[in-house]
């Protein structure tokens, strides 16, 4: 069987989804899968169950797959760093802080992690499924594009370009993404997905004949606009989220700083009909919110700069009721801040905390990746740890009067934790499977979206 690799005519046009959907349909005809992208950017990130480091679209897509975790899936993965430099993170674990231009002049020598884990996959499954990232054809970088040209090239992979009509342009950005292509891989295009189309799609028929018959491009699907409140990979898909919920007990502000990371932690309260959640970026007044909300941060003492600057830190500080942070918001809480090595800085650095919890936090230059099950506010939670931050007093948690915090992420995928939470909140709030309604709603969406693909196409292409 051979392997297949999913290219965006551009940015954002759905190529994660259509990984885990094209995964799951192939697995339901009786194929062994697995997603892969051999490079991500995104301060989004999970720890797998051999203790590595992934961007959290393949670690959902192992999810939806039910593939384990590792480091194979996603071996390049960059976040934010200090000034114009990123966090390099290669099979899992970090390596160094490395100026942008630096990377790519370095980027060949990346290549044999990504081989290593893209062929240790391809030894176990029958497809391995290759994200692509943004466009596969900016010229200016397609000898340092790993994500497409690489994998595309290296391993003979059978292409399917997806294009978001969303954003206009369709027609252009089918026609010259494919044209750009180097011949080899215009070969191996088997057909084109249009996404997120709105409306009656019978008003696209003649836009299906177009693409086929002129441009000789089989069209195999056109799929509709879909929220998909889940697996959110970057803030651009978190900003997409739509509620419609008419069983609010509580309403939730969630602080949106510049870096904010590992907002997946949300994922269980947009999903929750009892629960009204607003992300803010500004000080606007916090007296309408039942419980505030201070998530995980990439880059902690900027974003707490930036609290201060905004008036949100004095806000934060003044607020009367219910008040949790995670991870990087659980640090911010601490009465000091020392990054003494410059690992999120350009140099040494002390920052004031809000002083709720009577303890400093150091940034120790061995970051701390663990997956386990922890003992957190009576209950047994499941949950990582993802932080240089250290604390010697409260390691992994902190609560008194109305503030909790933790380190720990996913706690609020814990039904038990969250309800008993919420309800003490609000006595009417009543609760709901987390877990059940993320396997109805994959499978709902895979269905959905199955039933406009050309399925036999596809699996005619890769036989």
């Amino acid at each position: 069987m051979k392997n297949l690799s999913i290219f965006g005519t551009s940015s954002d046009a759905g190529k994660s989804t259509l990984t885990f959907v094209i995964g799951k349909i192939l697995q339901d005809e009786g194929f062994s899968v697995a997603a892969f992208k051999a490079q991500n950017v995104s301060n989004n990130s999970k720890v797998c169950d051999d203790g590595s480091e992934i961007a959290i679209a393949q670690y959902f897509q192992s999810e939806v797959l039910k593939v384990p975790t590792s480091y194979h899936l996603n071996p390049v993965l960059l976040k934010s760093g200090r000034g114009n430099s990123a966090s390099l993170i290669v099979e899992g674990k970090v390596v160094t802080n490395k100026d942008v231009r630096e990377y790519y002049r370095d980027l060949d020598l990346l290549k044999p992690a990504v081989k290593r884990c893209y062929e240790y996959l391809n030894s176990k499954y029958d497809c391995v499924i290759s994200e692509g990232a943004g466009s596969p054809v900016e010229l200016n970088l397609m000898d340092k594009d790993l994500s497409n040209i690489f994998i595309a090239n290296t391993y003979n992979t059978k292409i399917i370009l997806v294009a978001d009509i969303e954003k206009g342009g369709v027609f252009a950005s089918i026609y010259g993404c494919y044209h750009l292509l180097p011949k080899k891989l215009r070969d191996n295009v088997i057909g084109v997905i249009i996404n997120k189309f709105r409306g009656d799609m019978s008003l696209f028929d003649e836009g299906v004949r177009i693409i086929e018959e002129e441009f000789k491009i089989p069209v195999l699907g056109v799929l509709p606009y879909s929220a998909f409140n889940l697996g959110f990979e970057d803030s651009a898909s978190l900003q997409n989220f739509i509620q419609k919920k008419q069983n609010i007990k509580l309403n939730i502000a969630v602080v949106a700083y510049p870096t904010m990371s590992n907002y997946n932690d949300i994922e269980p309260l947009i999903a929750d009909e009892e629960v009204f959640v607003e992300f803010i970026s500004s000080n606007i007044s916090l007296d309408k919110f039942d419980l505030l909300i201070l998530p995980g941060s990439k880059l902690v003492i900027k974003d707490l700069q930036w609290l201060k600057q905004t008036g949100l830190f004095e806000s934060i500080k003044n607020f009367k009721k219910e008040l949790f942070a995670i991870c990087g918001g659980y640090e911010m809480m601490f009465t000091l801040l020392k990054d003494i090595y410059a690992l999120e800085n350009t140099q040494a650095i002390e920052e004031e905390g809000f002083s709720f919890i009577d303890d400093e936090i150091v940034f120790e230059k061995e970051k701390i990746l663990k997956k386990s099950n922890y003992k957190l506010f009576g209950f047994k939670v499941e949950g990582f740890e993802i932080h240089h931050g250290v604390s010697k007093k409260y390691p992994l948690m902190y609560e008194k009067d109305k503030f909790k915090g933790t380190f720990i992420h996913g706690i609020f995928d814990n039904d038990n934790f969250r309800t008993a939470y919420f309800n003490s909140i609000n006595k009417e709030y009543k609760g709901f499977n987390f877990k059940e309604y993320k396997e109805e709603k994959i499978n709902e969406f895979v269905n959905k979206m199955k039933s406009k693909l050309d399925i036999k196409r596809i699996i005619s292409s890769v036989l």
